[in-house]
């Protein structure tokens, strides 16, 4: 029985110190101990210490005992022993009291007048156990009704929603800051001149056959010009280049070949040069695009004819 409370007290101690760790550090919804890997070494030395103050308090009971006269060694086993006794016998009636049946010898007291086939009954009380676990869920269910049907708490189901709406929020945060889970709905236009000429080495390898090195089109369209087959802006090049033109004659999808950040960036460079001349453009194609969101200030219309007009928007980011 030592040896056990011995055990216990150890895990104990070690166990406080866990949860002390874990609670007076800041750890960024992390365990502590993963923010702090050298918490496992002070937890080591807490066990090692803890193991060593039980040895040698054993040690010490020993060496006491053993300088004890015969005498003294008797009366000693004796008052452990009661101290032994009464621990027991407050476990005994605690589990009695628990139960509150009659002893067998005494169920005489507690038979009741019905009689089946000479099956009697008994008037057991029932177990104060469970009728102070039944009292209990009373008290809750006053408790729950006045909280969340008389003063209009939070439901279970609002709760939910309301996790789930945060839940969501993280995702989008994360998808918005995540570079690797970029979509058509969260890509922003890149302006950095490392994206840029990211971008450039992108297109000048893999673009340059169809669209040509200044991408006045050949085989592809011309991406300098206002007019987008699929439609203009980050969002649009974003998703066509993703998701490949249009079926049996459109350009291939690019999403197996290329990482969502290249698609960015190379988006970003070919909106970049909107506006230049190339050496041989290509004739416009598809829709004169206007971004939505372009400043007034960034939109340039100049009359080319009196059949049609050059539309020239800042893709800078000013």
């Amino acid at each position: 029985m030592k040896l056990v409370y011995s055990i216990l007290r150890v895990v104990g101690l070690v166990a406080l110190a866990i949860v002390l760790a874990e609670i007076s550090l800041e750890n960024n919804d992390k365990y502590a101990f993963e923010v702090y890997p050298f918490l496992w070494l002070i937890i080591g030395v807490v066990f090692l210490i803890a193991i060593a103050i039980e040895i040698s308090a054993g040690a010490l009971h020993s060496v006491l005992y053993k300088s004890l006269t015969p005498e003294a060694r008797a009366q000693f086993d004796l008052t452990e022993n009661s101290k032994k006794e009464a621990k027991l016998e407050w476990w005994r009636k605690a589990y009695k009291n628990l139960l509150d049946k009659k002893p067998v010898e005494n169920e005489g007291e507690i038979i009741l007048d019905h009689d089946y086939d000479g099956i009697r009954e008994l008037d057991n009380n029932l177990p104060p156990w469970w009728l102070y676990g039944f009292y209990a869920t009373i008290i809750f269910a006053f408790v729950y009704m006045f909280k969340y049907h008389v003063f209009d708490g939070t439901t279970q189901r609002e709760e939910y929603l309301i996790e789930v709406a945060e839940a969501q929020e993280a995702v989008d945060e994360y998808k918005k800051n995540a570079k690797g889970l970029l979509t058509a709905n969260t890509v922003e236009l890149l302006t950095g001149e490392t994206d840029i000429k990211a971008g450039n080495a992108i297109f000048t390898a893999n673009c340059v056959a169809c669209h040509k090195v200044d991408a006045g089109g050949g085989i592809g369209p011309n991406l300098v010009d206002s007019y987008w087959i699929l439609g203009g802006g980050v969002k649009n090049v974003f998703n066509t280049i993703t998701e490949g033109g249009r079926p049996g004659k459109g350009m291939v999808a690019w999403k197996t070949n290329l990482k969502p950040d290249e698609i960015a960036q190379v988006t970003s460079y070919v909106l970049s040069l909107h506006g230049t001349t190339p050496l041989d453009p290509k004739e416009p194609e598809g829709e004169l695009y206007v971004d939505p969101d372009a400043h007034v200030e960034q939109v340039e219309v100049e009359m080319k004819d009196s059949t049609s007009v050059e539309i020239k928007m800042g893709y800078d980011g000013e």
